[in-house]
């Protein structure tokens, strides 16, 4: 299975969202300027569904 973190974090500072802080255990608070919320990733998104809905909170279109 393919990982997605990587791909799904350089996305993510390309459309203008930025880290915030650690979360709990491996995951990470981000913000999107896009819809002004902090949403979550997991430092291990193995599924394709995971991380288009990752997007999709951050206000971003499915690239996955």
């Amino acid at each position: 299975m393919a990982d997605y973190t990587q791909l799904l974090k350089k996305h993510l500072k390309k459309a203008g969202c930025r880290f915030e802080r650690q979360g709990r255990g491996d995951h990470e608070i981000w913000y999107s300027s896009i819809t002004g919320i902090r949403f979550v990733i997991d430092q291990r998104i193995k599924s394709r569904h995971t991380a288009n809905a990752v997007l999709r909170q951050a206000g971003l279109p499915k690239k996955f």
